[in-house]
């Protein structure tokens, strides 16, 4: 028997591909060629400069579209200093209500000639840190930023940092109560939704609330407690946690299981509104017969929901949009501004007089 034993060869490492197949990029002087212009006048009209004739921009344009010309913005970002880029960091993307708000101020931003990059903390304040940290190196342009707790000393220090302009999105950061900022006016809403109930006769009242640390939250409850402030005869329960399903899912069992249960509920946000509409399923507990429910923000296919929600609704799409603009007033040097925008309260068929009177 032969003790030979055979050997493969190695395999053959494919050739590196070849830069001559790659596509050239077609740069501004082939365009200067391509529509019989100076160079000088192709970076006019690619920066909107107003000395420009109208017979001359359309010549560059569609030279640019029939060669298929793309600005190259590394070279740009190098010869201007500027990444023409803003830093956008939100606690969640998955929350509908932060993507709303971040589609807006996106399209606003492009419109400005800025791109976006959009970073999600996961109301992680150590990640959010960590973010701030790599924007910081990518040398963004600016930050537009909803922090994950406003208690965060190293959050607040590091935006501190920052030599470009920082817009907050509804939150309130020690040190910066003189910059730009949009926020909402959540005590107004909620307070007209409190005294709906109260005039339908209910006594025992809980909100279900997220984050303590941020200011939606924090208003909710202020705003809870003016409300029933001269109402001896209202109880009134809060419990806090995250704006996640699973707070809301766990807080109604526990509420809607003990020996006084309450004759309604108020959702934080929408996140926690499904984990209270599951609680509830699960319960066997019809609203509004047996609970009054109104939910904090819009949700998702919210119309066909039967009975409809009350709802507290705020325009997050505006706020998008004015983040935006505010940054936009920011980079050109301009003054700080903060606004403020209202909520205003929708009843609906999901409120009703309580179950056997006052309670």
């Amino acid at each position: 028997m032969s003790d030979k034993t055979s050997t493969l060869a190695p395999a053959e490492s494919p050739a590196p591909a070849q830069t001559d197949d790659l596509p050239r990029r077609v740069g501004i002087r082939e365009v200067a060629d391509h529509a019989g212009v100076a160079i000088a006048s192709v970076s006019r009209v690619l920066s909107n400069h107003p000395d420009v004739s109208g017979k001359m921009r359309d010549r560059v344009l569609a030279a640019i579209s029939e060669l298929g010309y793309q600005p190259d913005f590394l070279a740009k970002s190098l010869r201007t200093g500027s990444t023409m880029m803003v830093g956008i960091v939100v606690t969640d993307i998955c929350n509908p209500m932060m993507a709303q708000i971040v589609h807006a101020a996106e399209v606003r931003l492009r419109q400005g000639g800025y791109t976006s990059l959009v970073v999600s903390s996961l109301n992680d304040p150590e990640l959010e840190v960590e973010h701030l940290e790599m924007l910081r190196q990518r040398r963004v342009n600016g930050i537009m930023i909803s922090v994950s707790n406003e208690e965060s000393a190293e959050s607040a220090r590091r935006l501190g940092m920052f030599s470009a302009p920082v817009v907050l999105l509804d939150r309130d950061v020690p040190g910066m109560e003189k910059g730009w900022a949009v926020k909402f006016d959540h005590v107004s809403g909620l307070l007209h939704g409190v005294d709906y109930l109260l005039g339908l006769g209910h006594r025992n009242i809980a909100l279900i609330n997220g984050n303590p640390r941020i200011r939606p939250a924090r208003e909710r409850v202020i705003a809870l407690s003016r409300a029933c402030a001269k109402r001896p005869d209202v109880n009134v329960e809060v419990r806090a946690g995250e704006f996640a399903t699973e707070h809301g899912y766990h807080t109604t069992i526990e509420l809607m299981s003990g020996l006084n249960p309450p004759t309604a509920l108020i959702s934080g946000n929408n996140q926690i509104l499904v984990g209270v509409m599951e609680a509830l399923r699960k319960l066997r507990i019809s609203v509004p017969d047996d609970v009054s429910l109104i939910t904090c923000d819009d949700v998702p296919m919210a119309a066909f929901l039967k009975p409809r929600l009350a709802t507290i609704r705020r325009d997050v799409e505006e706020m998008g949009r004015l983040s935006a603009d505010f940054m936009l007033r920011a980079m050109a040097k301009q003054s700080p501004q903060t606004i403020t925008l209202s909520t205003v309260f929708d009843p609906a068929e999901s409120c009703g007089v309580p179950r056997g009177g006052n309670r």
